[in-house]
């Protein structure tokens, strides 16, 4: 019998082989389980942008209940304000939809949010600040 030397490194890089994509195909079974299980995950918020949202969320409050043109000059600084500084983008948008009620209820405006309305949006806000230590309080507008 006649035995070539090629034949057992046939067989080890075989093993190699499989055992390489074995793990490759690993890595992308955890990766996608990562993934599937992080999809619905809220952004989370630095704890500076929780707290410059509750210090608008506060003026906002104050805001709904005062002069129309007062508030229209406020919600045009605070927007500027926070689209320049809040580095989340999503506790932002909360923040806007909150600053544009105060707006509208200021303005005495049938589009002016229910306080159902505003304990929705307080849910949502204080889930994007749920790891950094600040919890969010948006008060009904216009009380």
């Amino acid at each position: 019998m006649n035995t070539t030397p090629t034949a057992p490194n046939r067989k080890r890089t075989r093993l190699v082989l499989g055992a390489a994509t074995a793990v490759i195909a690993g890595a992308l079974v955890a990766g996608a389980g990562y993934w599937w299980l992080d999809r619905d995950e809220l952004s989370q918020a630095s704890a500076a942008d929780c707290r410059m949202a509750q210090r608008i969320i506060t003026e906002a409050e104050e805001i709904s209940t005062g002069p129309a043109p007062e508030a229209q000059t406020w919600w045009k600084k605070t927007g500027d304000e926070r689209r320049a500084q809040m580095k989340d983008g999503y506790l932002g948008a909360k923040v806007s939809r909150y600053e544009g009620w105060a707006l509208a209820t200021a303005r005495k405006s049938p589009e002016a949010p229910s306080a159902q309305d505003v304990k929705n949006l307080e849910e949502e806000a204080r889930g994007h600040c749920s790891d950094s230590g600040v919890t969010l309080s948006m008060p009904p507008l216009g009380a």
